[in-house]
Order: C-alpha cells, then structure tokens, then sequence
C-alpha cells in the first residue's frame, strides 16, 4: 500500500507563500477601502427630455433631480439635427429650399432673391444661426470636420453658411461640445461629464478645439470618449493626455454589457496609464433590460454592482414609464433617491467618482507568493506518485529560480498570470487530497451515527474551506494592483480553473483506492484504472449516466465566466436577488448547492461505505465547490474583503445545505427499508 507524505519543507514553503500574500491582501485591501466615492450621473437629455414630457418648468427639475442625488450630467456633442429642434439652428437643403419656392411656399424675399439668382444649389447644406454663441461653434467645427473650403459665409451679415455636404449625413454629425448646455449644467450646481468625439484624421486643432470649450467651465469632473476611440487616437494621443492632466480630469471606461473588462476604446487604456490610473469604472443598465426591471430591483442592481465591481460611477437612464400611483417625474425621482439612499447605507459617499491609488505589490513579496505555488505543485506531484526527497527539492528549486527572476526584474507579466492559475488549480485540490488522506486512514463503525456524520462533516468543510482559502489569498496577492482593479487586465484561464481541479483530484482519487474493488489494500495504478473502465462494457444505462454527466459539465462549464451560453433561470435569479438582500456577499450555487452538500455525502459515503464509484463522484463534486471558491478571488475587479466574505458566507450557508443533504439521504434510505420490507410481512 502507497504511503503518501507531506513534506515539511514544502508546507513551510507554501506557509511563507501565504504570509507574503497576506500582507499584500492587506495593503490592496486598504488601497480598495480608501475608494468609496461613487459619481451618479444622468444624461443631460434625459433631464431635458423629462422636462418636455411631463411639461415642467426645466429649472425646476433640475434641482428635484440634483436633490435626489445625482452629481453630474452627461453632454455630448451637438449635432445640427439637436439644434435644429431646439430652435438654435435652422439647417436645410438646397433641394428643400428649391421645392419651397417652386411650390410658392417661400415668402421671404431674401430667400427668394438667392434662388432667383441662382445661388441656392440643391445638393447642398443650409445653415441659419438664430443664436450668435452657437452659430459660432457650428461653423467652427464644420470647418475643421470637413475644410474651410466646403464650408462658406453666405450672407452678408455672416449668420448663413453654405456647406458642401450630405444632408441626411451631416445633420447627424458631431458637431463639438456645446457650451450654452455646459454652462447652463454647471449653473444649475452639477459637475459636467464630457462626452467628445474623435475626429476623422484628427490634427492637434481639432483636439484643442475641444478643450477649448471646456476651459471656460469650472465644473468638468471626467472625459467619457464616445464611439471606438480616444480623441486624439491614433498620433496625438500625448496631445490630449497634456490637456487632461492640465483639467485634472478622469477618464471613464465603460463597463462592457457582459461585465467582462469595459467597451474597446483604441487608445484609452494607454491614456489612462500614463495619467497615473486616474480612471474610474463606469456602468449602465442596458436599454432594453432597464425597462424590465422595476425601480427597486435597478437599485439593488445598483447596489451589488458598485460593491463587486468597483463601479465608481452609475449612468442612470430614465424610466419612460410610470409606476402605478405615480407620474414620471416622480417615478424617475423615487428611482434616484433610491439608488442614493441604499449606496450610502452600504458605506458609499456621493460625490466625483474615486479612482484607486497606482498600487503596484512589491517584487519581493510576489517572488515568495511564487515560491508558494511552486511548493505547492511539487507537493501535489508527491500526492500522486512519491518519489525521492531529494528530487523533490531540485525540482522546487529550479522552479523557483524560473518564476522568481523574471518578477524580480519587473517584467513577469505573464509568470504572474502562471502562478495565479497554477494557485487557483492546485489549492482546492490539495485542501480535497488532505481531507480524503484523513478519511482513507479514519476507522469509523460500519454504520455510523448521523449526528456524526454531521459532526465529522461541518468540521471537514470548515478546515477544508480555509486550506483552499489559501489558493484564493495566493491569486488575490499575486494579481492585487491597480491594472486588475480597474480590470485593464483580467485572470487568464477560468474555464481551466473549474476543468483541471476535477482532473486533478481524479488522479488522486486513482493513485489511493481502485474504483472497482472495496479493499483498501487492493490499489492498482491509475492507468491500469483508465484501462479498465475504457473496457467496461457499454449498457443504455450508462449511455444514460454519460448523457446526464455531459449535460451537467455543459451548464457548469457555459455557467463560468462571462459568457452568455447558458440561460439563467428566473427563480434562481429571484434567489440570488433574496440572498443579496439578506447578506454581505452572496455565495454561490456551485458551493453552497452542490459542492459543500456533496462534501457532507461523501463523509456519509466513508461512513457507510458506500460503493467507491459513488464517493468518488461525491469528491469530484465537493473539489469543484471548492474551486468556485477560490475562482471567486479571480475576479480582481471584486474587493478582496468581500470575497473573503463570499466564501465564508457560502461556507455557512453550505453547512445548513449539506446537514439538511445527510439527512434527507437518511429519511430515504429508511423509507426504503420500510417499504421494502411491506411485501414480505403481507406475504
């Protein structure tokens, strides 16, 4: 019979692994407290929008709008489309001008003068100022969007142009931020989000142009780029980043709908790097889900996203409907308040969106994390197949020196990214592989008491959970700076962590008992094991067996990550929704559902001694709540703390689950006996 080892060294290793990453933990956990300012911010056209609709006076809302809580308004950049509808501007074609004439609808003996001179030209573009501020800054920006020479004074008194363009296009161009709305946004005692376009071609006038509207208002809190580039991308990039350290100004990246990373901006990321990570994360409900959600489940979404996320800043859409016993005003009111309300009582103040400090964990510190995972993975390789001590500190060694160098030179990038996922695979494993080493030496009664099951159970998952807990300490240390915080990069390798950890445990599982015999001693190797259930032969039965364990690795694997493969179901969107109401994190399913209740079976499994097929399938299922658990410290994004917090809520609840597992498991083996035993007595 193999005898497996522990070596000692190794554990100290791996212990010295986990101080290092411990006072990482720490610092980046004081780093993500000292970030709690979150920015609500509207659409300048939704408020002006909701003025119209409900036929309120727009000062008037403004300020309920402001006292419900949001910060900062949205402008974006005018189009001649806006302006035509607000009155600023007339633009009209040379084609409709035409038809009004000849249709003897055109009065105005100006008008008619420049058509009866053959001046109007059909193909071209109109554009009449009745506001002198605006007509300026759309003639300007006319002309650096298409040249001096396609755009031209038309009349006399300066306030016509005549630009060579196509209508249905150029009524809908950018057209530069307006500053009657900054203003007017600023007087009313909000901050100003800006929202520039770039420019086709762009050149150094053109960008500043753009801060040049932006220098005469106080009250500019962040740059938000709209469409897939930075202003100034791709050459003058360093042009812009001058002009947004000299406003002190935070970029905005936009969180993608997945929730994975934010929307492909060329030229942000590097922007928002050499502006010392002064950037903050922004989300918005999505247009077509908002309407589906009532007021108070947007503001629980607001809630959870801006605590696991590290959103520091919410764009709040208006609701166009109104709830029962209210008017959209009121409605939309309610709906801010509320989200207001519930993010500072979970801690938050309102205000400019916070940005994290450039925090960057010393080199030393993670060459000891990567000393860790590397004890970590020679100890494994031991668990599985022992071979000679002295090999074993060779291969921790060379190892070592490999993933150490590269971090201590500050260029290992993609080490870091080795050791986290090699952390996240191993630990859940080795927690696992202790506690089935701890069950194969135990001697228990051929049947044991149900209380001891649950004893036995609710201390195993407990030590257990925080052996894994080390993985999660060694992923949210290695990859703890202000890159992965703000999710400019991401842990490579989810789907492996859920994959490679039931592969893992497998192999141990084999190298301890044979699947097909009840005696200990009875140990064939693992390939030899392999072999065997290669040859066993195929009955519908097993088909059946294959077919339900594909269909249950498709949904755990399409359910990991941020893909959108597999449906969530409605009910269990209600529960996670109940279990967010009602806890600081909410676990999840994989471990309080189905890993740490089949962990408790399969301490029955040993207790009972049930057939090795069913604990080993018991095993499988508790090693992947375990992996769940430490995948959750992947998600770099989320604050430390509250994963910390996660898993021992998952721990918590999963005890209840799995208590309530062994003994139902219990009620049905005894209603079993009883009603197999009903034939016989009536016999």
């Amino acid at each position: 019979m193999k005898q497996f080892n522990y070596n000692r060294i190794l554990l100290v290793c791996i212990l010295i692994g986990l101080m290092a990453s411990l006072t990482i933990v720490w610092q980046r956990h004081n780093v993500e407290e000292s970030n709690t300012k979150v920015e609500l911010v509207m659409e300048y056209e939704d408020v002006v929008e909701l003025a119209q609709l409900e036929g309120v006076p727009l000062d008037g809302l403004m300020q309920q709008v402001r006292s419900a809580g949001i910060t900062s308004l949205a402008v974006y950049e005018t189009t001649l489309e806006k302006l035509n509808k607000s009155g600023k501007i007339t633009a009209l074609s040379g084609a409709q001008i035409l038809n009004q004439y000849h249709a003897g609808m055109l009065n105005d003996p100006m008008w008619r003068g420049f058509v009866e001179s053959s001046r109007i030209q059909a193909e071209d573009v109109y554009v009449v100022g009745h506001d002198r501020q605006v007509f300026a800054e759309v003639k300007e920006d006319l002309m650096l969007r298409l040249s001096p020479e396609r755009v031209a004074v038309f009349d006399k008194e300066g306030q016509i142009l005549s630009v060579k363009a196509n209508y249905e296009k150029v009524i809908k161009w950018n057209l530069g931020l307006p500053t009657d709305e900054m203003h007017y946004v600023v007087n009313q005692g909000f901050y100003v989000v800006a929202r520039p376009t770039n420019y086709t071609k762009v050149q150094a006038d053109d960008v500043k142009s753009v801060f040049g509207r932006l220098a005469g208002i106080d009250k500019v809190s962040a740059l938000m780029f709209v469409g897939d580039e930075a202003l100034g991308y791709p050459d003058l990039l360093p042009l812009t980043l001058e002009q947004v350290k000299a406003k002190k100004l935070t970029l905005i990246l936009i969180e993608h709908p997945l929730q994975l990373q934010f929307f492909k901006q060329e030229g942000l990321v590097p922007m928002a790097v050499n502006n010392d990570y002064q950037a903050a994360r922004m989300y918005v409900i999505p247009k077509d889900e908002q309407p589906k959600l009532k007021s108070e489940e947007a503001i629980q979404r607001w809630v959870v996203t801006d605590q696991e996320r590290n959103i520091r800043m919410n764009l709040l859409r208006k609701y166009d409907k109104p709830e029962p016993g209210k008017n959209l005003v009121e409605t939309n009111i309610d709906y801010i308040t509320g989200v207001k309300t519930g993010l500072v009582e979970k801690g938050f103040t309102i205000g400019q969106a916070g940005t994290f400090k450039p925090y960057f964990p010393n080199p030393f510190l993670l060459a000891l994390i990567s000393l860790g995972a590397v004890a970590a993975g020679v100890l494994f390789l031991t668990l599985v197949r022992p071979f000679n001590t002295y090999y074993q500190y060779g291969l921790l060694i060379i190892l070592s020196i490999a993933l150490m160098l590269p971090i201590l030179k500050g260029s290992g990038n993609v080490v870091r990214q080795a050791v986290a996922l090699a952390s996240a695979i191993l630990f859940p494993v080795l927690a696992m592989t202790w506690q089935i080493d701890r069950w194969k030496n135990m001697v228990s009664p051929k049947k044991g008491a149900l209380m001891g099951i649950m004893i036995h159970g609710i201390g195993g998952i407990i030590v257990t959970v925080l052996l894994s807990m080390i993985g999660g300490m060694y992923v949210a240390g290695m990859l703890g700076d202000v890159r992965f915080f703000l999710e400019m990069e991401i842990f490579r390798g989810v789907k492996l962590t859920f994959i490679a950890p039931i592969l893992l445990i497998t192999a141990v599982y084999l190298a301890r008992y044979d699947l097909f015999s009840t005696k200990n001693s009875d140990t064939k190797g693992i390939w030899q094991q392999v072999v065997k259930m290669l040859d066993y032969p195929i009955y519908i039965k097993t088909l059946l067996v294959f077919a339900f364990v594909a269909l249950g690795a498709w949904v755990f694997v399409g359910r990991s990550g941020h893909t959108a493969g597999v449906p969530v179901p409605d009910i269990e969107i209600k529960m996670r929704s109940f279990l967010e109401r009602i806890m600081y994190a909410r676990p999840r399913e994989k471990e309080f559902m189905i890993g740490h209740p089949a962990f408790f079976l399969a301490v029955m499994a040993v207790y009972r001694q049930w057939p090795r097929v069913i604990h080993y399938a018991l095993i499988v299922v508790a090693t992947i709540g375990q992996g769940s658990l430490v995948e959750t410290f992947a998600h770099l994004r989320t604050p430390v703390f509250m994963s910390f917090v996660r898993g021992l809520d998952g721990m918590v609840v999963g005890i209840v689950f799995g208590v309530l597992a062994v003994i139902g498991v219990q009620v049905l083996t005894y209603l079993s006996f009883v009603l197999g035993r009903r034939p016989t007595e009536h016999e």
